[in-house]
């Protein structure tokens, strides 16, 4: 079966994951506060103004994204490092789901769409779903990536391009003075979304990261107006071009990292002459914020990126896991080091990986659970030697969304960038090779782990017990 949007739906569906809403909702004043709250569970909303479905929060989690790769949380990192070494050329078609409907200038209306206001100082409803497909014009290699796109009027919106390959892209067609034209897709596989989060080298096609994350080549199709290739099953693809030294106000907007003001400012627009759907079209609608849907799209592929870079680090490190903390601009390396400053060697290669996000690294060891930030804190306060574990290095070049670090430049602009610093943190303890001195950090054990106090608990105790368990047996290694 096709791996698309509606298989995914599916596929939650069926693992107890997707919550249906059938009572109305509003995008504009009620569906942002909905998704938020929906830490857990997707959404799919079938009572929509216009008589239009949405889903949203698929992926809430990493739980969720873990179930898309058939992996469990501990173990999608690893799985998705592996298959980035593959590529796996796209398949064009004569035809797909996404050209049942297709609508010219005038016929289509962006503000009839469900999309959705996040948070109360945004500037209005924004796609924070759709993914930009461009083309280099001097090499035709083909780009895909996210951008927001804040809905302007019936065929326009704002467009966030951040200073990497789509903005070079668009700096090449501004110097020619020509519109760069563009496609963007709405709605699809999370293989798709995680793709396009994926910073590889520039012109490599994100379609073939694509194909490699779903096992077969992603299905494309041409589009009408524009030399562009779009996903065959797509809900809807939106068909314009960004003009050339047009600016015009964005934002703000609720971001990944759980504020409003980075980006905002004198940003490009997109103009739109065509859209394809599908008949009986799904929007995606994306909500944004630390451990949100956008988050989790784009720590996974940095998380199993920066793993890939790490596995080899001095001959090939003992290794176990990696994981994008909220927020996205911390990482956190689970590994056992086999030698003493090891660990500070594998920070300084997260530090300096493809991805421009990590600006603190921390270090630990496989006893310490990644993906509970209390062990984390935990491992910090109780491992660490502030002068001689945790490193700080000067005046580097930073995340420009990352709103703590003084801004050079503004967004629309060549120079747009956060000049800042980075730390690593070791909070390791001594290698197995030093055995006496490792074993003065030996974790307390009850007596007898294999009991469970849920057995011995009265009947009416046992949510309580369990609500506790995690606590008191969270991390994952301990099980």
């Amino acid at each position: 079966m096709t791996k698309d949007m509606r298989s995914w739906i599916a596929e939650l569906e069926a693992a107890g994951e997707l919550i249906r809403i059938d009572k109305p909702v509003d995008p504009l004043t009620q569906m942002g506060s909905l998704l938020y709250q929906s830490r857990e569970k997707a959404l799919l909303f079938e009572n929509l103004p216009h008589g239009w479905r949405s889903l949203g929060q698929a992926p809430a989690n990493v739980r969720h994204a873990a179930l898309a790769f058939g992996e469990r949380e501990e173990t999608v990192v690893p799985a998705i490092a592996a298959r980035l070494g593959a590529r796996i050329p796209p398949q064009t078609l004569g035809d797909g789901p996404v050209k049942q409907v297709k609508l010219g200038r005038g016929e289509f209306d962006l503000t009839q769409l469900p999309v959705h206001v996040a948070g109360q100082r945004d500037a209005g409803p924004v796609i924070g779903s759709g993914l930009l497909v461009s083309r280099d014009p001097d090499t035709g290699a083909r780009n895909v990536s996210f951008h927001r796109l804040q809905i302007k009027g019936a065929a326009k919106s704002g467009v966030l391009l951040y200073p990497r390959h789509t903005w070079k892209n668009y700096l090449k067609y501004q110097e020619r003075n020509q519109p760069m034209p563009v496609a963007i897709f709405i709605g699809h596989h999370p293989a798709y979304y995680l793709a396009a989060a994926t910073t590889a080298a520039y012109g490599v096609d994100e379609f073939e990261i694509a194909g490699a994350y779903l096992g077969e080549p992603a299905r494309l199709v041409k589009c009408e107006t524009v030399d562009l290739e779009v996903p065959a099953e797509a809900e809807i693809v939106l068909e314009g071009h960004i003009p050339p030294h047009v600016r015009e106000e964005e934002g703000p907007f609720s971001e990944f990292q759980d504020y409003y003001v980075t980006g905002s400012g004198k940003n490009p627009i997109v103009e739109y002459q065509y859209m394809t759907r599908r008949r009986d079209a799904i929007f995606k609608n994306l909500q944004n914020g630390s451990e949100m849907e956008g988050c989790v799209f784009h720590k996974l592929p940095m998380s199993a990126t920066i793993f890939r870079r790490l596995k080899d680090v001095g001959g090939g490190p003992n290794l176990h896991n990696v994981m994008a903390l909220p927020g996205i601009f911390a990482i956190a390396v689970q590994m056992t080091p086999r030698a003493y400053g090891e660990a500070k060697n594998l920070l300084l290669a997260a530090l300096s990986s493809e991805y421009q996000h990590p600006k603190i690294a921390i270090a630990v060891d496989a006893d310490v659970d990644i993906f509970n930030p209390s062990e984390l804190l935990w491992a910090i306060a109780t491992r660490v030697n502030p002068e001689r574990d945790i490193v700080i290095i000067p005046d580097t070049h930073n995340h420009a969304m990352d709103a703590s670090l003084p801004e050079i430049g503004a967004p629309g602009t060549a120079l747009w960038q956060r000049r800042g610093s980075k730390m690593l943190i070791d909070a390791t303890i001594p290698p197995p090779a030093d055995a006496a001195a490792r074993a003065a950090f030996e974790r307390i054990r009850p007596r007898n782990p294999q009991l469970r106090l849920e057995d011995f608990a009265a009947e009416a105790s046992l949510p309580i017990v369990r609500s506790l368990a995690p606590l008191f047996f969270g991390s994952k290694l301990l099980r």
